[in-house]
């Protein structure tokens, strides 16, 4: 195996504009006691990873590689790491590291542990040609799927499905979803799946297609009034502005859930208008280790349509550009070692 590997770097966090990626080597990474070295065939591209690049996110560690939807192959193992054989074909998420004996982790609430790692913000994610990862922490993955389908599971599909979760969607209820990008695009077939009536609101008129071909209600544009009450909403697009648009938008007793990790500032709400007949505003925090495995054994049982951009490692940057501009529907992947 060779000694080095080619990874993009934030060196330097700022719009995308002043490439704030660099294009580096860097030496292939050993497995620690209990990590497995993964040889990375795609990564996805999420809207976190712009966030890094852009700063809206403050660095962790200096001239991280981002990248955390991570679909791969394990290349070794360190010490006391049995869970995987070589050669098992593994996936890599957002959740790295939890410490298991807060009061949070022994609730089954991970993703609220104060000592929680994070793919690709906490140490280099996928946005190279390895990794590491703590084997607990990593998926099995099925070998017969295209990696290009299954990397935004990772991450677009759990957070989704995590963001579902909290927004107390009751069976049969009516679902608002502001946004149509890469994980609100799954999570819109998991609650159609279940029974929902979902109605799409979202600035993209070819993100407005792709909602009405998978079975969307209806799409409008995401200031629009949605054209019946809604049970529960999910907010996807990281605009604060639409906080109060979806919850006037919410029936009594209805839940919206902010499903990003970051958000613009929300104006002030008007309490009879916006949370008044017992409406709720909830935020998403990460995941657990639990929703990943929900999310991929529903995936197993009720195929997902998997809407998604393809490119070529050299082309990252383009990429994030790309989602920065609003020029991706679905998802966008990096192929890597494929």
């Amino acid at each position: 195996m060779t000694e080095t590997m080619t990874a993009w770097v934030v060196r330097r966090p700022g719009p995308m504009a002043t490439r704030p990626l660099e294009r580096v080597r860097l030496p292939v990474p050993e497995p620690a006691p209990g990590e497995v070295l993964v040889r990375v065939e795609v990564c996805a591209v999420c809207r976190t990873d712009l966030h890094l690049a852009e700063g809206d996110l403050a660095p962790r560690r200096p001239g991280t590689a981002p990248g955390h939807e991570v679909v791969g192959y394990v290349e070794a193992r360190g010490p006391g790491a049995g869970r995987f054989a070589v050669g098992a074909r593994v996936g890599v998420a957002w959740l790295r590291a939890a410490c298991g004996t807060c009061r949070h982790c022994v609730r089954g609430s991970e993703n609220l542990c104060p000592h929680s790692r994070y793919t690709g913000w906490d140490a280099d994610g996928g946005y190279a040609e390895y990794l590491t990862v703590p084997q607990d922490f990593a998926h099995p993955l099925p070998a017969d799927r295209p990696a290009e389908k299954l990397a935004p599971l990772l991450c677009a599909g759990i957070i989704g499905y995590r963001a579902l979760l909290r927004s107390d969607l009751p069976p049969g209820g009516r679902l608002g979803v502001y946004g149509f990008g890469a994980s609100a695009h799954l999570t819109a077939q998991v609650a159609l799946a279940q029974g929902a009536t979902v109605h799409v609101l979202t600035r993209s008129a070819a993100a407005r297609r792709l909602a009405l071909e998978l079975g969307a209600a209806s799409a409008g544009d995401a200031y629009d009034a949605p054209p019946e009450p809604l049970d529960a909403a999910v907010l996807f697009a990281p605009v604060g502005d639409l906080v109060p648009v979806a919850l006037a938008a919410l029936d009594r007793g209805g839940t919206l859930a902010v499903a990003g990790i970051h958000l613009t500032d929300i104006p002030p709400l008007v309490y009879q208008d916006h949370l008044f007949q017992e409406r709720t505003l909830r935020s998403v925090t990460a995941n657990t280790r639990a929703d990943g495995r929900a999310l991929l054994e529903h995936a197993a049982r009720h195929p997902l349509h998997v809407a998604t951009t393809p490119y070529p490692f050299e082309r990252a940057d383009r990429a994030l550009e790309d989602l920065a501009a609003g020029r991706i529907t679905g998802a966008a992947v990096l192929h890597i070692g494929d």
